[in-house]
């Protein structure tokens, strides 16, 4: 039996080490150089004909047909190069500001004003969406499809009216387009104080005969930035449809090109780690909604078609949508949701397989960091939360170890008594273990338990915007970024930055030496082997959590630490040591 629990314990570090080995050694070095090559990639131009069609009858390659970008504009240049052939329709809110652009009545220019890029003070703040010509051009638009290919339908090289040169929170902006054959489109568009944009597309039928019209809407990117999220996040494609999430990634698309779905309401769009830009049908309509990739350029879409509405002679027809642009923030997700009828819209973030923990963590965390102002304060006052829930269960697991410790001069006489033959030294310790009523297993329970809440709180640490940036004291400026210092310039006391895998911090080092404090605790391992490897775990762990964030390193340094005190005392009472 003592061999089985160590035997576990091995098997459960070496597979924690292995998924966290793959993120460090391959996923972290690989994003790592991707980002490398996006910073030094000179600004190219990317001009209409890049964005492939957003057509939902068309071919994914049909391209559109201004060229009027000139090499190498940054993204402010293309916009003001923009407003030249179309104005804008500015907009300024406490969480959002940017334009809407009345060429094609897009919506392709907005900043998230309280999302910084890094913790720098001088960080320029998070730009989400960005124009057609843009080198990463991210952008929303709406339109209508006919099957009578005689009326002229709006198009993205159409100028629309604006009744108002600025959108605000209090009344909407009117976008109109005659198109000259008796009928008339219109886009009324209006948003809240945070990130959701209310379309309504109108058209006002006076052609003299009766039409058929099919509403689309789409999110269109170009050249998205590589995923941040390694390989525990998804990052590309999202959403609910038929009340089943779906996801797909964009080297996926680069294969399968594209994915059709037929859905009654629900939601679409594209997910980063932190942001999200997401189309919200009628919850009442039937829709064909699709992730889609160019073939022939680094282009992705999400779309969806509503049903095809009648509009008679002298009537008015209308469909109402909502956009979402901005940051993931599940506390506003859950209110959209409830609010918009939007099925499972907290599912644009990835909480992973133990959602049934992660999201009453992040609520637990967010309340407590509420009561003391500090998140790296409330996942200390968390962990002490968690370690008395789970004092009964880790109580007996302790008290099976003291038992177990003093019963080392015991095990090793067997051993040398048994010799090689393990299965006569297996029956003599289930005899001493019985004899002494042990049970060498029970060690293994918080161990066990211990694995899913790592995992829960990793991912509140990881994906959720609240973390993101989150200060502790001292050098931590951010509890979702790994420790900054290292050991190998003397804590920043050597000018030189050494490479990632040398990134060992302070607190890497702590989590480190408790972990060996711990183990010293614990009776040591029968098996020479056993021993060894046991030893170097914790030089292991120190290195391969030295990449994750720096707020799950202090969470797991103060959970040894109060292990070690409440072995300590168990141990003590039972005069183990």
């Amino acid at each position: 039996m003592q061999h089985d629990q160590k035997n576990l314990f091995i098997a459960l570090a070496l597979s924690l080490a292995i998924l966290i080995g793959f993120q460090y050694f391959y996923e972290a070095p690989r994003q790592q150089k991707q980002q490398e090559i996006l910073a030094t990639q000179k600004a190219k131009e990317v001009d209409e004909a890049d964005i492939m069609a957003i057509n939902p009858n068309l071919p994914e390659n049909q391209t559109n047909g201004s060229k009027d970008i000139i090499d190498g504009m940054t993204r402010a240049e293309v916009i003001a190069y923009q407003k030249q052939a179309a104005k804008r329709v500015d907009f300024d809110t406490p969480s959002i500001s940017g334009s809407l652009s009345t060429k094609g009545a897009r919506i392709d220019d907005l900043t998230l004003k309280n999302y910084k890029v890094t913790t720098d003070p001088d960080s320029p703040n998070v730009e989400l969406l960005s124009p057609s010509g843009s080198k990463e051009a991210y952008f929303i638009e709406s339109n209508w499809l006919s099957n009578d290919t005689s009326i002229k339908l709006p198009t993205s090289d159409t100028i629309w009216s604006a009744n108002k040169d600025t959108l605000d929170t209090s009344a909407p902006v009117i976008l109109t387009y005659d198109n000259g054959q008796g009928v008339t489109f219109q886009k009324v568009i209006s948003l809240d104080e945070n990130y959701m944009f209310t379309i309504t597309q109108r058209i006002i039928n006076k052609s003299g005969k009766d039409l058929n019209f099919t509403p689309y809407s789409v999110i269109a990117r170009h050249n998205p930035p590589p995923a941040l999220g390694f390989y525990i996040l998804h990052e590309g494609p999202i959403g609910v449809l038929d009340g089943s999430l779906k996801e797909s990634k964009y080297k996926d698309l680069d294969e399968n090109q594209t994915e059709s779905f037929k859905s009654n309401g629900g939601w679409i769009g594209m997910t980063d780690k932190y942001w999200l830009v997401a189309l919200i049908p009628d919850q009442k309509d039937d829709i064909t909604a699709r992730f889609v990739k160019n073939p022939n350029k680094n282009n992705y879409q999400t779309d969806f078609m509503g049903k095809t509405m009648a509009a008679t002679n002298g009537s008015q027809i209308e469909y109402t949508m909502h956009a979402f642009a901005g940051a993931k923030k599940i506390d506003l997700l859950d209110q959209y949701e409830t609010d918009l009828s939007i099925p499972d819209f907290d599912k644009a973030i990835d909480f992973g397989w133990f959602y049934f923990l992660t999201k009453p963590f992040f609520y637990a965390l967010k309340y407590i960091a509420g009561l003391v102002g500090n998140f790296g304060i409330a996942i200390l006052i968390f962990t002490v939360i968690v370690k008395a829930a789970l004092y009964p269960l880790a109580n007996k697991s302790y008290q099976s170890m003291s038992k177990m410790k003093k019963l080392q001069p015991k095990m090793t006489e067997l051993r040398e008594k048994c010799g090689d033959d393990r299965m006569k030294l297996n029956q003599e310790m289930m005899e001493l273990y019985k004899k002494e009523k042990v049970n060498p297993a029970s060690g293994c329970l918080p161990i066990l338990v211990q694995i899913p809440i790592f995992f829960a709180l990793y991912k509140v640490l990881f994906v959720t915007i609240e973390m993101r940036q989150a200060p502790f004291f001292g050098w931590i400026h951010d509890l979702s970024a790994p420790d900054p210092t290292t050991l190998f310039n003397l804590f920043g006391l050597i000018p030189w930055t050494p490479p990632s895998f040398l990134m060992i911090g302070i607190w890497p080092l702590i989590m480190g030496f408790t972990m060996y404090l711990q183990q010293k605790l614990n009776p040591a391992p029968v098996d020479p082997v056993q021993q060894k490897v046991f030893m170097v775990m914790p030089f292991m762990f120190t290195f391969l959590l030295a990449s994750f964030p720096a707020g799950l390193v202090i969470y797991w340094a103060w959970n040894n630490l109060l292990s070690i005190v409440q072995q300590w005392s168990i141990m003590k009472k039972m005069k183990a040591i």
